[in-house]
């Protein structure tokens, strides 16, 4: 199964140019929880998925895969 998510995750982390520990800070979870979410072995929870599309100025809909833009 692909992880659409964690990819998309992972590269806006990457294009802003932040690591896993800052984007943690911002999101208040763990580092090992960003960690996880980008290798797809777990996924947020509605409020972490809001507040990701939110920093990142994206929709849920792109971070979930079903938008390509």
């Amino acid at each position: 199964m692909e992880n659409i998510f964690g990819e998309r995750l992972r590269a806006l982390r990457q294009e802003r140019g932040i690591g896993q520990i800052q984007l943690a800070k911002e999101l208040d979870v763990g580092k090992s929880i960003i960690s996880l979410w980008e290798i797809g072995r777990c996924e947020p929870t509605l409020s972490k998925l809001i507040a990701i599309s939110q920093y990142f100025h994206v929709s849920i809909d792109y971070l979930a895969g079903l938008e390509n833009d």
